[in-house]
């Protein structure tokens, strides 16, 4: 079985894999409790897959992303493989919840009784919580670019009150239109002119920002009439797309060629010049919601006032550290969980993992992180395995 290279990295004083694979395969991950035999089918991108068997959860190679057929053949091959090497016949098979993945259409076709299907950025939480052997509740904060949510918007800043087998949505980010769907990931201009009119309205064309000298007005003007009249335009309340956003903002990035450039490039710029921070705020409905528009404008208002990208950047990221830090503490009070686990992609951000690991644990927390498998997508067939685990009996969402 071909197996690509593993990929680590030292954040906030521990070894974090990007992507476990060659080496570290097939080592299992020990569980606190023995599960039943459970496949995983993981997510689109990043895709792994996890077979359990006793207290051992033992994830695939490095798959990859989901897109064609060539990598569906290998994705089914791995399952057959590691079914056959592992000796696991899996009673439950579970995948995610969005209906177009093609590992969520492997497991609808398969004959098993017993199908679940979990919220992605449930399955991100219990992976931590599994790896860290944690039971109970725990103030979970679920950062990446995409997850399908369960009211079928685009979720990704997220703050859940999760368990193993089941979860309620503390807080989230403020909702923001994707203009053109999934081509605003490779183009972050796009996402910069959602938050833009989200935060200013048709105003926004009187704003002088480097993105209005590099994109032709004509295609901003066809975006703009997509937001306003909602076609194509989903709902997001991604951070991964806020760091995107905010890089394009700032004259970083308008364009990427490879995932999570923008967002790279705004934490590779930032720069420890200043120690102040945007202001922030939220406001409470049935869960807090963190306005991102009085962030957006603190950012538009430095890059007119001439003020580097390097303190931008680092404004932007000190930002999102107290605010989240405070918005725990906040959840707290209303919860009395005193336990935080951090996973998503986002959080392969050295400088947002390290400060905000930093500030919680300054007051007071309990924070848990990743270092047996990745925080990224990459780990998420884990989580998925769990909480498959912990609902049987229950109502399976097939």
């Amino acid at each position: 079985m071909r197996s690509d290279d593993s990929i680590v990295k030292q954040t906030a004083g521990a070894t974090r894999f990007i992507r476990r694979s060659r080496g570290f395969v097939p080592a299992p991950v020990f569980l606190k409790n023995r599960v039943p035999p459970v496949l995983a089918c993981g997510a689109e991108q990043k895709n792994t897959v996890c077979l359990t068997k006793g207290n051992q959860a033992f994830l695939s190679q490095h798959i990859g992303d989901l897109e064609n057929l060539p990598a569906y053949e290998f994705f089914k091959s791995t399952i057959a493989h590691m079914q056959r090497i592992l000796d696991i016949d899996p009673q439950i098979l579970v995948c995610d919840l969005h209906p177009d993945y093609l590992s969520t259409r492997y497991v609808q076709e398969q004959e098993k009784s017993q199908k679940v299907q979990v919220q992605h950025h449930h399955a991100h939480v219990v992976s931590c919580m599994a790896e860290n052997r944690l039971e109970g509740e725990v103030i979970g904060l679920a950062f990446d670019g995409t997850g399908y949510g369960t009211d079928g918007s685009i979720w990704g800043g997220e703050i859940l009150i999760a368990g193993l087998a089941g979860f309620r949505r503390a807080a989230t980010l403020s909702p923001v239109a994707m203009p053109a769907g999934a081509s605003a990931i490779k183009e972050p201009w796009k996402m910069a002119l959602g938050y833009l009119y989200d935060a200013f309205g048709e105003a926004f064309w009187n704003l002088n920002l480097p993105l209005f000298r590099e994109i032709d007005k004509k295609k901003i003007a066809r975006i703009v009439e997509m937001i306003g009249k909602g076609i194509n335009s989903p709902a997001t309340s991604s951070l991964g797309r806020l760091f995107d956003g905010v890089a394009a903002i700032a004259g970083l990035r308008t364009h990427v060629f490879f995932e999570g450039q923008a967002a790279m490039e705004l934490e590779m710029a930032a720069c420890a010049t200043r120690a102040d921070f945007y202001d922030y705020a939220w406001k409470s409905q049935d869960f807090y919601q963190v306005m991102v528009p009085p962030i957006i404008r603190a950012v538009v208002r430095d890059v007119q006032e001439g003020v580097a990208a390097a303190e931008i950047g680092a404004r932007f990221h000190l930002t999102l550290i107290r605010l989240f830090a405070d918005l725990c503490a906040a959840i707290r009070a209303d919860s009395g969980l005193n336990r935080v686990a951090l996973s998503g992609g986002v959080f392969q951000n050295a400088i947002l993992a390290s400060g905000l690991e930093q500030a919680l644990s300054a007051k007071g927390f309990e924070v848990y992180s990743h270092r047996q498998v990745p925080a990224n997508d990459g780990g998420i067939s884990l989580g998925q395995a769990v909480i498959g685990a912990a609902m049987v009996g229950g109502e399976s969402g097939f």
